[in-house]
């Protein structure tokens, strides 16, 4: 059954300049009434709850360092997204090199300074963060000369080298990575950081669901 939203309006005369409004929803072909209001949707986060004070500890250090670092992964992807759509529209091959330096040494000014001091966890985290903004791995995206950011990696994280740049954000599988989905969740409704909705194909509910289940089997056994 097919169902599609309307907002029309009906008025019934009260007093001589009163009204009242309806909003209608067209079901099949059918108009019902309907005074119920549309909101967008929000995650009922449950309670943090730790089988110690070292695992609080732990989360607590994650959750310092995911706050570090999303905004980067933020800009990465905006960033991508902005430069090759603008591409897209360049024809001259000297124009589009023009640009992309251009785009890259606004990154460079305003972040590379901050990414040299970030620590090797942190570097890892943020090679996650991107690819759960972009869906595309660090690695991939250096790769891709046309994006312009083999130079801004190349020239901005010679510290970050021993890290895997060709690392996937997993929180399906990889416990961690589910931790930091759960951080970025809760800062995000917080106001903590600004939402960016993932590139990946999860949901954070499904995977609440899974590892609370995960965690009590494991003290089961």
């Amino acid at each position: 059954m097919g169902i599609v939203f309307s907002n029309g309006y009906a008025q019934e005369n009260i007093e001589e300049n009163d009204s009242i409004e309806e909003t209608y929803m067209i079901i099949a072909g059918d108009t019902v009434p309907r005074k119920s209001i549309d909101l967008d949707e929000v995650v009922i986060l449950r309670k943090l709850k730790f089988s110690s004070n070292d695992e609080r500890r732990q989360y607590l250090i994650l959750r310092r360092k995911t706050r570090k670092v999303y905004p980067y992964a933020k800009l990465a992807s905006e960033r991508l997204v902005e430069l090759n759509s603008r591409l897209e529209d360049i024809k001259s091959k000297s124009s589009r090199k023009r640009y992309t330096r251009i785009v890259q040494n606004y990154i460079e000014d305003q972040f590379s300074e901050e990414l040299k001091k970030l620590t090797h966890t942190e570097g890892q985290i943020l090679v996650k963060l991107i690819h759960r903004q972009t869906g595309t791995t660090a690695f991939n995206l250096i790769r891709n000369l046309k994006s312009g950011w083999r130079a801004f990696w190349y020239n901005t994280t010679a510290s970050l080298f021993d890290i895997s740049l060709k690392e996937e954000y997993d929180p399906k599988n990889n416990q961690e990575d589910f931790l930091i989905e759960d951080i970025l969740q809760r800062s995000f409704q917080a106001n903590i950081l600004d939402p960016q909705a993932t590139a990946l194909d999860f949901k954070y509910i499904e995977l609440t669901d899974k590892w609370r289940a995960e965690k009590k089997n494991n003290k089961r056994s």
